[in-house]
């Protein structure tokens, strides 16, 4: 096959790149290793929990033990799937911080300031409660909505945030992110909004775009210094794909690098070390990657229900019944219903922490799983971390996963910020509103008190919110992967689109952020037809 465009990964920036080319009449063809988005609990915004371990839409990839993990692997599900994670995550939907983005411009990432960003941010969401007009988007693919059922808890929470010191914001992603305020979703009725069945529903009646489903992308195709096409594994032959004008990576902070390394694009030595010869020396490729790391505070909860108790017994069958007639109830909720974004200390500028409220408690020893009781839980997220990991090839073999070592709390700072986080949320659950409704702290613990004591219980059962990035930098020196055209640095016809470009992680959930990368990355593409 030939087009003028080839896509390698049809995930939260693949569908809005594939889309937005489509657009302008070029001929695109878009690869994704996974199946159709066909499996039902994809749709059903609550489901998402089955989704975490599900063989057939998730890589179910796995980190190296860590001294910042106690030596525990950490699952990393990834969606697999047309729509990739927004097929399978938890559906909030969080800008992040303009601070963010002015330090990407700082960093000599020209044109990716907030101003910069914001138009297409505005550009793909059409956020249903309107909001401010300067910064909020109307009438685009991507549906933005407020919690459609709100249970009193996360009314206690917000309230108790307020008397704790934390200003109300009527919206999280408007002028003001710092302080409480309730989550939004990517929606779309009372279905998941994933990318797929937005940006990607709305293109694919179009005649000069091809889906390619279960076509693993095994290695890309250079004439020289330039990429000219994709070889790919589909249905148990060997296929190729080449591209008129552009390859375009959009796998992810995992599968883009990896791709990179096992077709000759990385680190010499290493490539070498696998067997794979060396197309451009790029020392960069798998560097710089960045997660957020979370521990948890637990409550048990009295005097109001939780979604402990809805989601079992007869109380499960009346939300089903909700789900369907009125598209309301606990199986339109997502991870998530309210969140602070605070500083650690005084001296920052800007909130480098989130604290996710959610109305459930889950089980220490089935990772996913809801306790039997009624609890209530906020996820600790130091959002600006310091520490640094790598994602590298294993082997030459392309169905072989890459070794990921997040080294998470590797920088002291991490550490120090996550603990003030612990302890700011300990003084909202003391809060009148919310404390009324707590029969006791769970996790961490009363007996757990002292920095070290903290440290130590986030080593041993803090995990990661999957939000993985920068293994494929955006910036320039020799660190850098993509320029701030995201073209890969050295050679010719190649591009990357999706959170591995990030110089630094956003102030957030990281779904938004790679969707707005998606439509400015094909912008740029555009520009240049």
């Amino acid at each position: 096959m030939e087009a003028d465009y080839v896509i390698v990964g049809a995930g939260s920036a693949g569908c809005v790149v594939a889309a937005r080319l489509s657009e302008t009449g070029a001929k695109v063809i878009l690869l994704e290793a996974g199946p159709k988005d066909t499996l039902p609990w994809i749709h059903i915004p609550a489901a998402m929990l089955k989704l975490l371990y599900h063989p057939l839409v998730n890589w179910n990839y796995s980190a190296e033990g860590t001294e910042g993990s106690a030596g525990r692997r950490i699952h990393w599900p990834r969606g697999k799937t047309l729509g990739g994670s927004s097929s399978i995550n938890g559906m909030l939907y969080v800008r992040g911080n303009p601070a963010d983005y002015d330090g990407w411009a700082q960093m000599g990432c020209r044109g990716w300031s907030f101003d910069d960003v914001l138009p297409y941010f505005k550009q793909s969401e059409d956020y249903q409660q309107g909001g401010d007009p300067d910064i909020r988007g109307q009438g685009g693919p991507l549906k933005v909505e407020d919690y459609r059922t709100i249970l009193p808890l996360t009314h206690r929470f917000i309230e108790g945030a307020q008397q704790a010191g934390y200003a109300f914001s009527k919206d999280l992603n408007g002028k003001m992110q710092e302080g409480v305020g309730y989550s939004q979703m990517t929606r779309k009725g009372k279905w998941r909004g994933s990318t797929a069945q937005t940006f990607l529903k709305e293109a694919q009646g179009r005649s000069n775009l091809t889906v390619e489903t279960n076509a693993l992308a095994s290695r890309l195709l250079f004439d020289g210094r330039r990429c000219v096409g994709v070889s790919y594994r589909q249905g148990g032959d060997i296929r190729e794909v080449r591209a008129a004008k552009e390859v375009i990576l959009c796998g992810g902070a995992i599968n883009s690098p990896h791709l990179l390394h096992i077709s000759g694009v990385g680190p010499a030595a290493h490539l070498q070390s696998i067997g794979v010869p060396v197309v451009r020396d790029l020392p960069g490729v798998g560097g710089n990657l960045q997660d957020h790391y979370v521990a948890r505070v637990s409550h048990r909860v009295k005097g109001a229900i939780s979604i402990n108790k809805l989601a079992r017994g007869p109380r499960l069958m009346r939300e089903v019944v909700r789900f369907f007639v009125e598209g309301r109830g606990a199986l339109t909720f997502g991870v998530t219903t309210a969140q602070v974004f605070c500083r650690s200390t005084g001296e920052k500028s800007s909130p480098d922490l989130q604290l996710l409220f959610t109305p459930a408690s889950y089980d220490p020893a089935k990772f996913g799983e809801l306790e039997r009781e009624d609890g209530m839980t906020v996820a600790v997220c130091p959002v600006r971390p310091d520490s640094r990991g790598t994602i590298m090839a294993r082997t030459s073999d392309p169905t072989t996963a890459p070794v990921i070592t997040p080294n998470y709390l590797s920088d002291p700072n991490d550490a120090r910020v996550l603990i003030a986080g612990l302890r700011f949320t300990r003084g909202i659950f003391a809060a009148a509103a919310i404390a009324q409704h707590s029969v006791e702290e769970t996790l961490p613990g009363p007996g757990i008190q002292t920095d070290d004591e903290l440290t130590d219980y986030a080593r041993r059962f803090g995990n990661t919110i999957y939000h993985p990035v920068g293994t494929c930098r955006m910036g320039h020196g020799p660190s850098a992967v993509v320029d701030d055209q995201l073209r890969v640095h050295g050679i010719g016809g190649l591009r990357v689109i999706d959170a591995s470009i990030m110089p630094t992680l956003t102030t957030g959930n990281t779904n938004a952020p790679t969707i707005m990368i998606g439509e400015k990355g094909a912008a740029m593409i555009r520009a240049d037809m």
